[in-house]
């Protein structure tokens, strides 16, 4: 390649000490459009540990779901409401009953007196017709919203795990760009020296060069240091070591989806969110309890049967026959007024405090899904512009200035700026990308299913 005319150094100028021949009159063209060219070619990603395999995010999804602990907190918790209603729904245990009775305490002859015997019967309570069947439906329906509990937290974890995934997605393409901008950056500081060594150029030139390398170094720092933040919360969500490496796909679909009318979006949450179900749930269950407290203002029953053995003879030298006893009794709500009364207006205040709390969580649900669904399409406008629109035009602009800076049309200054300025569009791009990968796990999140077309 030829080598660049170098006009004549002004008066006053000096050459530095040792520089003879293309150094004094010419920068070789070659040193300086080698580094230039890193612009259109960017360097390759590094090489991933054979070690660590991949973490996709559906590896991730799975790996969450099947070791977190707190899910299995949940679950577990589920699983022990759902045997309640059974138990709620069952007569409670008999008593069995062992009696000596009538023993004279002189002798304790059980043939001394008539009335001595021993008896053993059999006790059953019995709930007011319909108790039980109110307890079991109650128990049902805590039993189904601990059910649906355990299911929100599944989405729960599983919008974590999705939101920190796209999080690290993002920081390793930033860490991508900014190691190309280093590279790039430490040869136009060699450029900028060696223009200035001749000459040529100006030590401005140098000191923003080598300042814009320090910048980057910050920035890298900063997200190596956010990324290891956020796969140590990844690592505890997959119930793994805080310090195991996360390596995750360089490259995934890049083109977002559709999404749902907001009206319809609104429609399947009532079905699809199990945090709504989980409030009608508890609404049911107090409304339950409210007809229960009702029904405990009449009496609850018992009944018993007995039988005694006696022994000994009659005066007429008989055999004293043995003794059956049957009974019945009932409790006698005798303090309705602060007992049972009272507790029926616990229940209805109860029963008003689970209603409003439904219609407050379905108020909170649909602005979670306006707050994702505008989240969504103002950071998909923002990537569609990004890609065919802003990071083009930079990437023609430095394009059009290293053309200029080569026949010394463009300053120096004005080309490290450009290429600044594409590597910051290339890394919101990014950051715009999983903003609307996070907006849209929201989404799904707050509606409880799917949300695209």
């Amino acid at each position: 390649m030829p080598c660049m005319r170098i006009p004549a150094l002004p008066p006053g100028s000096r050459h530095v000490a040792g520089n003879s021949g293309c150094r004094k009159r010419h920068i070789c063209c070659t040193t300086v459009i080698a580094g230039l060219l890193l612009i259109a070619t960017p360097l390759p990603a590094p090489a991933a540990d054979a070690a660590v395999p991949e973490l996709t995010l559906e590896a991730a999804i799975a790996q969450a779901v099947a070791g977190n602990p707190g899910l299995a907190a949940m679950q577990a918790r589920a699983a022990a409401m759902a045997a309640i209603p059974a138990q709620a729904g069952s007569l409670p245990d008999p008593m069995l009953n062992l009696n000596a009775m009538n023993l004279p305490t002189d002798t304790f002859a059980r043939d001394q007196e008539p009335m001595t015997q021993l008896q053993v019967g059999i006790e059953q309570a019995l709930p007011y017709p319909g108790k039980r069947e109110l307890r079991q439906r109650a128990a049902t329906f805590a039993a189904d919203a601990a059910a649906s509990s355990a299911e929100e937290a599944s989405l729960n974890l599983d919008r974590k795990v999705r939101e920190i995934w796209w999080e690290l997605f993002y920081q390793d393409r930033a860490l991508e760009i900014v190691a190309r901008n280093r590279e790039l950056l430490r040869q136009f500081v060699e450029i900028a020296q060696t223009k200035y060594s001749v000459g040529e150029g100006l030590q401005q030139e140098v000191l923003l060069a080598q300042v814009e390398l320090s910048r980057l170094l910050d920035r890298r720092i900063a997200l190596a240091g956010e990324r290891a933040r956020q796969a140590a919360r990844l690592n505890a969500l997959l119930d793994r070591d805080m310090d195991a490496p996360v390596l995750l796909p360089a490259a995934v679909e890049e083109s977002l989806p559709a999404v749902l009318p907001e009206q319809e979006l609104y429609t399947r949450m009532e079905s699809a969110r199990p945090l709504l179900a989980q409030r009608r749930e508890e609404v049911e269950e107090a409304r339950t309890r409210q007809d229960l407290a009702r029904r405990d203002r009449y009496p609850d029953f018992k009944l018993g049967a007995a039988y005694g053995f006696r022994n000994g003879t009659n005066p007429d030298g008989s055999a004293r026959p043995d003794f059956a006893s049957i009974m019945l009794g009932m409790s006698l709500p005798l303090y309705a007024g602060s007992k049972q009364d009272r507790a029926v207006e616990q229940r209805a205040s109860e029963f008003l405090q689970q209603q409003y709390a439904l219609q407050d969580e379905r108020l909170k649900v649909r602005a979670d899904i306006a707050a994702a669904l505008a989240d969504y399409r103002r950071a998909s406008e923002q990537v569609q512009l990004f890609r065919t629109g802003i990071i083009p035009q930079a990437r023609q602009s430095v394009a059009s200035m290293l053309a200029g800076y080569q026949v010394n049309k463009v300053d120096f200054l004005n080309l490290v700026r450009a290429q600044i300025t594409l590597y910051d569009y290339e890394i919101q791009y990014w950051k715009s990308f999983m903003e609307a990968r996070q907006a849209l796990v929201r989404l799904a999140a707050a509606v409880g299913g799917e949300v695209t077309l």
